[in-house]
């Protein structure tokens, strides 16, 4: 005869399911970060993913999501050597397959951004996935002038935002970016810059560039323009120090992509009349400075632009890329103090800044002069590699 069995079940819960994306969310207030949420939940399953936030929260808050809590870390306006770090060990931690990193702002981001993101480094063999931002024409400029254009020419990739603060990693991509910011470690070194596209191309990895719309850009705490440029183009410059014996090979550019639609212009008459004034003011008392940064020929381009009027001020682009890239060669060399040679690129980028005003006030489209720029920078590619290699060849 057939018996009951006398040990009774035992109910036990089952773990939730390991998630394929592990989604870092920097700190920031808790109506974006709502936002932020809502939209994740219409990009993802939430049994696919998991969200680190920086930001405290109730466990019954957000029951549909799995919420943990993230390091915290000072990444105001862009992500530093800790976030990177504190990505990949959670990464680990959890067992991932990718981590989509998300700044502060990203409240802003449409579910189909964050879902374009993260897709591409699940499922579609990219290792390094970088959003395209869509920005009025006078915002973001200091990546307009140097960042992308001297990350294009050097590394022969075109993406637009090379320090964007929205980044999709496969765990290999996060691997190498945590072992990047390995090198800044102690506390002071925390809030250092990990340039993500350069890593990638001397890794070999694939990345690719996705549009996501407009985006509302956290602004630094200090909004001083000598501190911002000083610590993004002094950063970028180190990287490229360190990255010589990759971008003096020949690399072969991308095909270009389809233009991106931009935003209303916004009128910056008045402001560009004061960056045409502080140069001017530039050219008289730094000169001492230049001459030891700028060979003959880029300071009679220098005398000749203090002179023209201000409704047809332009730095041409050839200038421009050749000052960039003398300053390269002087931060490498450090001909003066990095920190006063920083300070006396300033006067010069708030003049390429005016010119652009002037450029887009008369009807060029700010995307089309900031793509010319960057050809003149690939252009001029060869001056900076024999430069770098030998550097008093151009001195005379």
């Amino acid at each position: 005869m057939a018996t009951a069995d006398p040990i009774p079940a035992v109910s036990t819960a089952s773990p939730p399911p390991a998630a394929s994306l592990l989604v870092m969310v920097a700190a920031m207030p808790q109506e974006q970060l709502d936002r932020l949420l809502t939209n994740l939940t219409a990009a993802f399953p939430a049994d696919n993913m998991l969200v680190a936030t920086q930001n405290e929260f109730t466990p019954n808050a957000n029951p549909a999501l799995r919420l943990i809590l993230a390091p915290s870390t000072n990444a105001a306006w862009a992500s530093t050597a800790a976030d990177f770090v504190n990505a990949f060990q959670l990464a680990q931690e959890e067992r991932v397959r990718a981590v989509l990193m998300l700044g502060p702002g990203s409240g802003s981001l449409t579910a189909q951004a964050l879902h374009d993101l993260a897709n591409a480094v699940l499922s579609s063999g990219v290792d390094l996935a970088m959003p395209r931002y869509m920005l009025p024409p006078n915002a973001g400029l200091i990546n307009s002038a140097i960042l992308y254009p001297l990350t294009r020419a050097l590394f022969a990739t075109r993406t637009r935002f090379p320090q964007a603060i929205d980044l999709g990693l496969s765990l290999r991509m996060s691997e190498r970016l945590a072992a990047a910011a390995q090198r800044f470690t102690s506390a002071s070194q925390a809030d250092a810059l990990i340039w993500p596209v350069n890593e990638a191309v001397v890794a070999g990895y694939a990345m690719d560039e996705y549009d996501v719309g407009p985006r509302a850009l956290p602004q630094p705490a200090d909004t001083d323009i000598n501190a911002i440029l000083s610590l993004v183009t002094g950063s970028l410059f180190a990287d490229i120090e360190a990255k010589a014996a990759v971008w003096q090979r020949p690399r072969r550019l991308p095909p270009p992509r389809r233009p991106s639609p931009e935003l209303a212009h916004a009128d910056g008459t008045v402001e560009g009349a004061r960056m045409i004034e502080s140069f001017r003011f530039a050219y008289t008392n730094l000169q001492e400075i230049w001459s030891l940064v700028l060979p003959p020929n880029t300071l009679l381009g220098l005398k000749r632009l203090s002179v023209t009027d201000a409704a047809e001020f332009r730095m041409p682009e050839t200038l421009w890329a050749r000052i960039v890239y003398d300053f390269l060669i002087a931060y490498r060399l450090r001909t003066i103090n990095r920190g006063h040679l920083l300070g006396a690129l300033i006067p010069l980028y708030l003049a390429w800044v005016a010119g652009h005003i002037n450029t887009t006030a008369a009807g060029t489209s700010s995307e089309r002069h900031i793509e010319a720029l960057a050809a003149a920078f690939e252009a001029d590619k060869p001056y900076m590699v024999s430069r770098w290699r030998w550097p008093d060849r151009f001195n005379s």
